[in-house]
């Protein structure tokens, strides 16, 4: 795992958030799908120029369903 600049990681029209998020001000992740590379992105969407995490799509993928079967 990695930690970038979020704008180094993708460009701002990459990232989105999930549509369970509501857009209300409270904590959110943003993710964005690296087109180069088999990873994920990661930030906070009150930190869009902040420090984002960079994690194989895999692991993202593997986190996203054990959230949904919890």
């Amino acid at each position: 795992m990695s930690h970038r600049i979020a704008p180094d990681v993708a460009p701002e029209g990459a990232w989105f958030k999930s549509s369970y998020s509501e857009n209300n001000g409270t904590g959110c992740v943003e993710i964005a799908h690296l087109t180069r590379t088999t990873r994920i992105g990661i930030r906070d969407s009150k930190d869009k120029a902040g420090p984002a995490l960079v994690v194989p799509a895999a692991a993202w993928a593997a986190f996203v369903r054990e959230i949904r079967h919890s």
